[in-house]
């Protein structure tokens, strides 16, 4: 085959899946298609049955994002996205005419709220759930931020914190 009927077949293949493509598109429902609707952050998602630390951790996460995105009336994936660095938390900050000290308090608050979800669950233990608390109502900023991205640091201190002697203490819980 010369090499001049060889391309003229190439673009009339290329012509063809052109044409079929969105014909096979709207015939498999394609035209119906609607994205998902973004959840609620308000409304509590129940834990999955956590297996290890790192599903521990980002449920954890997941829930504190929830929690400071319902304080601040927006979606969780928005606050997510601005949390992820500095110039993006200003640009929502002041998108939104929200200042640092209503994020923080909006963090503290999500932070608060996956501790109780932790505890519910079962992922955190009572004993240390409540001194957890009390630290995080005073957590700065960035530190709270930290929490959020990185909460597997808070699980394997409060791991390394009780070792042991975790199931001892509960023992005495009622």
């Amino acid at each position: 085959m010369n090499p001049m009927r060889k391309a003229q077949v190439l673009v009339g293949v290329a012509i063809a899946a052109a044409v079929a493509l969105p014909g096979i598109y709207l015939a498999t429902g394609g035209s119906s298609y609607a994205p998902a609707k973004t959840a609620d952050p308000c409304e509590t998602r129940p834990w999955r049955d956590p297996a290890g630390l790192d599903e521990i951790a980002e449920q954890f996460s997941l829930s504190a994002l929830d929690g400071a995105a319902c304080e601040l009336g927006v979606s969780r994936e928005t606050l997510a996205r601005a949390l992820a660095t500095q110039e993006s938390r200003e640009r929502f900050t002041e998108r939104y005419g929200i200042g640092d000290a209503q994020l923080a308090k909006a963090i503290r608050a999500g932070l608060l709220r996956a501790v109780d979800d932790a505890e519910g669950a079962g992922a955190l233990s009572p004993l240390i759930a409540g001194p957890l608390r009390d630290y995080l109502k005073s957590v700065p900023l960035d530190q709270a931020i930290e929490l959020i991205d990185n909460a597997r640091t808070i699980f394997e201190n409060v791991r390394g914190f009780l070792g042991p002697a975790q199931e001892f203490l509960e023992s005495f819980l009622p």
